[in-house]
């Protein structure tokens, strides 16, 4: 059940994107909404730089900070009403973005953001802003406790889920993933469990790949479809054009937290799907 959904704000061009997407889902399940902006510097860092002497930062530019985070949380609210959501609540975190979502997030159902990239977010009117700062969507979700839905700057209000394409391999972020989409999925279509090459993990899949979790999804109500891929590409990317194939409106996957080498030995599965997913994706730790 969603009754908060967190919506990360920072005025950046990507906002309208995941804010439409997290309008559309406050809607469907009569959750509430609420924006949260960041100053990218806390109280206590500000009075530790005021009295060093290694970077000063003065009373007017901390004051700089909050106003603009003022002004994007203003407009936060105003775009939520533009797409029918009154009431929306608006929070400014004298943090760093991930430290701020990451708070706010204990007392929400679902955090939106949008797609890693790197910008600056400089708005027209002068004052500094913070960057947003790169793997803030696979932090949250391995960090939080709640689930992520990571939207591409492309989304422009398909239906959520419309049809879903879930990714299943057997672990328990995959698990995990799938018990926080419940309440999405239960609005499906149809959900296409997506196996790829489970070959490679018969420990994990039993006899027959894939039937013991669509009969759990068959017993929440869901209509369910098995496919199987055995492919040489990456597991993101035949995840990713399974996706396309079935016009998928929402992706749901685990999100797995290696070291370096592990994550290029896998082929950078989390990493791939957070980047390019060509739908909105749920992901959990």
């Amino acid at each position: 059940m969603l009754k908060t959904i967190l919506v990360h704000v920072d005025g950046g061009p990507c906002q309208e994107s995941r804010l439409r997407a997290a309008a559309l889902l406050a809607d469907a399940h009569g959750a509430h909404l609420v924006g949260s902006a960041a100053t990218g510097l806390s109280m206590a860092s500000y009075a530790v730089l005021n009295g060093s002497m290694a970077m000063p930062v003065s009373n007017r530019e901390f004051q700089d900070l909050r106003d603009s985070v003022t002004v994007v949380l203003d407009d936060f609210v105003a775009q939520a009403e533009r797409l029918g959501i009154h009431g929306a609540e608006a929070h400014m975190v004298e943090d760093a973005d991930r430290d701020g979502l990451l708070l706010q997030a204990r007392y929400a159902d679902l955090v939106v953001v949008s797609q890693d990239f790197s910008q600056d977010l400089s708005r027209d009117h002068g004052r500094r802003r913070a960057t947003t700062e790169r793997g803030l969507p696979q932090y949250l979700a391995l960090h939080g406790a709640r689930p992520v839905l990571v939207v591409p700057d492309t989304y422009h209000g398909k239906p959520i889920p419309g049809d879903a394409l879930v990714g299943w391999d057997g672990s328990m972020p995959a698990q995990r993933a799938i018990n926080a989409a419940l309440p999405l999925l239960a609005r499906a279509g149809t959900v296409h469990l997506a196996l790829v090459n489970p070959d490679l993990h018969s420990g994990l899949h039993g006899d027959e790949p894939g039937a013991d979790m669509a009969h759990y999804l068959a017993r929440h109500g869901l209509k369910v479809d098995v496919a199987v891929v055995h492919t040489r590409a990456t597991e993101g990317e035949a995840l990713m054009d399974m996706a396309r194939d079935c016009h998928a409106g929402l992706m749901v996957t685990g999100a797995f937290g290696h070291s370096r080498y592990r994550e290029w030995v896998l082929g950078g599965v989390t990493r791939d799907v957070l980047d390019h997913a060509p739908a909105p994706l749920l992901i959990a730790h």
